[in-house]
């Protein structure tokens, strides 16, 4: 071959790896029109949220603004007024649904570990016993006592031990 024919096929070759690069940057924005295989223009539809992520959402948002922790005065399982109300939220949350709770009861550390794995479960059973009244199903809830195995604030005192005495509900 001679050389003016093989600097032709160099340059040729050099244009055809130059065509081939990419620039690095894509349109991602949502106004770009595609065209179709069909010529057609087309414009790029953004999908939402699904009903069931929609609702999962919504699920999300009323958990979060609920109060998840009743408390009871000492040596006591009687619901107080401001327990029943936290309570009827939740109810209302539980009729909407088909979501189960575990009811966990504790108990200050005054007392002995069994009297108080005892006043935990009475504590888990006045609130459980409070939805079914409620209209949710039994089956739907289940009731764990820990006593005073699991201190929300540690301290022997009375700041201490009113926070230790609690049904913690959990989804």
């Amino acid at each position: 071959m001679n050389l003016r024919y093989k600097i032709a096929l160099l340059g040729a070759m050099a244009l055809i790896i130059s065509a081939c690069q990419s620039t690095g940057t894509v349109e991602t924005s949502a106004e770009t029109e595609m065209e179709d295989t069909s010529g057609a223009s087309t414009t790029p539809v953004v999908v939402g949220p699904t009903p069931e992520e929609q609702a999962a959402q919504r699920r999300a948002e009323m958990l979060a603004n609920m109060e998840n922790t009743v408390y009871f005065d000492f040596d006591q399982s009687v619901l107080t007024p401001a327990t029943r109300s936290v309570l009827l939220q939740h109810a209302a949350y539980l009729r909407t649904n088909s979501d189960s709770i575990v009811l966990e009861g504790h108990a200050d550390e005054r007392g002995t570990r069994e009297y108080n794995i005892a006043l935990g479960e009475r504590r888990a059973d006045a609130v459980a016993d409070f939805l079914v009244l409620q209209g949710i199903g039994s089956a739907r809830i289940e009731v764990v006592s820990y006593g005073e195995e699991r201190p929300a604030v540690a301290g022997s005192n009375e700041a201490a031990w009113s926070q230790n005495r609690r049904v913690e509900i959990n989804y």
